[in-house]
């Protein structure tokens, strides 16, 4: 939920920003850096909840805590790229593809009950993912329409 509010928070600040400096919005760039700062946002998690979030990949991947810095690294280098404009529309669709091939650690977490701030089994369980799914389509729509020239 809360990489939901960061995306809508700063989508709404840079929003105000382009009113009040150009008098016009741009919707795209605003989608752009509120994905970034949700990336940036969400990569912190990473290095913050190394335990939790390497629970939640399968047990048949190798090297969980590498992962999980690796997909956190991934998440901040996305975030950036997706502002240069020569290769927002190479990340927009770099983004879709890792939204999409995250999910299933999303799937695993949920199944398993993992809490991915304590690493321990009493996290929300399938429920969550009644959340989670539409919010990572929510999620690649976005980067699409961001993105889209």
């Amino acid at each position: 939920m809360k990489p939901l509010f960061v995306l809508l928070g700063t989508f709404l600040i840079a929003c105000i920003a382009f009113l009040l400096s150009k008098k016009n919005i741009d919707y795209r760039l605003a989608g752009r850096i509120a994905m970034a700062s949700m990336l940036v946002f969400t990569a912190m998690g990473h290095f913050i909840y190394v335990e939790g979030m390497s629970a939640m990949i399968p047990s048949f991947l190798p090297f969980k805590k590498q992962l999980v810095f690796l997909t956190g690294v991934l998440e901040i280098i996305i975030g950036i790229f997706l502002l240069l404009p020569y290769y927002q529309n190479v990340t927009a669709w770099v983004l879709i593809v890792f939204l999409i091939v995250v999910l299933p650690a999303n799937i695993y977490g949920a199944s398993h009950h993992i809490n991915y701030q304590t690493a321990i089994a009493n996290g929300p369980g399938l429920a969550y993912l009644w959340f989670r799914i539409p919010l990572q389509i929510f999620f690649i729509i976005w980067v699409y329409i961001s993105t889209n020239r």
